[in-house]
């Protein structure tokens, strides 16, 4: 186990319910939070005890996306659609009515939002007209999590059926279906700086698949005790981190995928119940993590 030193800087607290997402605001110091209460929340690095409320919905908010050069936040609204709010002003600017399930992840390109459902459709969508350009129906369970990976013009979504698909980004056509988990896939991330695809989810296992070689599995790794609920690189792409249910967060190398610190609450003070998003901040490289105890804690990594 490697010698990162491991301190928590700050503990944001405010929500009523379970916190199920963080979204940053790309070049900035602030970052948002969605919740099991419905409210949207800024919270800014440089005053850690003043966090602003953005919105609040009737249900509970799992999917936020920022989007910096339109200054834009879209909220995943559950059971209701999608809700933009326009930043400079505070309010709302559009929704769009989906299907009445929860909105599991949402991201974006330069014009289009792609919003994966409860249902396991994923849902793609003009961004400008906020209009409707595609359903994509390829399972009835839900579809959790969506990575773009704009150099092979791809994205990977991961259902609930256990598997991923990899979808063309231009066309939206259906390219590659993988096989490889035994339970419901949480997270995928593309690599930043190799050509893979890593995945995790209820299994408790990490799979590393290799896209130029038709998406073989390269990797497999039991990684947590019980699942794993996110992915996120470090902001050079040297490391990735992982929140589980089993209450921790893992620190690992981005090259050798090798097991590096646990971060838990016998030893540093981590949250009490499952960890559900994390955060990898280029703000002094400040890790940030949320969780069903109803907190956001911020974390320094030494290497």
């Amino acid at each position: 186990m490697s010698a990162i030193q491991v301190s928590k800087l700050h503990t944001f607290v405010g929500h009523k319910d379970s916190i199920y997402t963080i979204e940053p605001m790309e070049k900035q110091s602030v970052f948002y939070s969605g919740a099991g209460d419905g409210m949207v929340v800024k919270w800014d690095f440089k005053e850690p005890d003043k966090g602003q409320l953005v919105a609040k919905m009737p249900n509970s908010v799992y999917a936020l996306r920022s989007i910096p050069d339109r200054n834009q936040l879209v909220i995943g609204h559950n059971f209701q659609g999608i809700h933009l709010i326009d930043l400079s002003k505070n309010e709302e600017s559009g929704s769009l009515a989906l299907n009445s399930t929860a909105i599991f992840d949402i991201k974006h390109t330069t014009d289009k939002l792609l919003v994966g459902t409860g249902s396991g459709l994923v849902y793609i969508i003009d961004l400008d007209e906020l209009r409707l350009l595609k359903v994509l129906e390829h399972s009835s369970k839900s579809a959790r999590t969506i990575s773009i990976n704009q150099e092979r013009s791809e994205f990977a979504v991961g259902y609930s059926d256990h598997n991923i698909r990899v979808y063309d980004l231009n066309d939206n056509r259906l390219k590659y279906e993988l096989s490889g988990h035994t339970n419901s896939v949480f997270s995928v991330a593309y690599h930043p700086q190799t050509p893979l695809l890593i995945s995790a989810g209820r299994d408790a296992h990490i799979r590393v698949w290799k896209p130029g070689k038709g998406y073989a599995v390269h990797q497999s790794i039991p990684a947590h005790m019980y699942a794993i609920n996110h992915i996120e690189f470090s902001p050079n792409g040297h490391h990735f981190v992982t929140c589980s249910m089993d209450k921790s967060i893992k620190v690992w190398d981005a090259q050798e995928f090798k097991l590096l610190k646990v971060i838990d609450k016998s030893r540093h003070a981590g949250h009490g119940t499952s960890v559900n998003k994390l955060y990898w901040s280029p703000y002094n490289q400040q890790l940030v993590s949320c969780s069903d105890d109803r907190t956001i804690s911020v974390w320094d990594l030494k290497f």
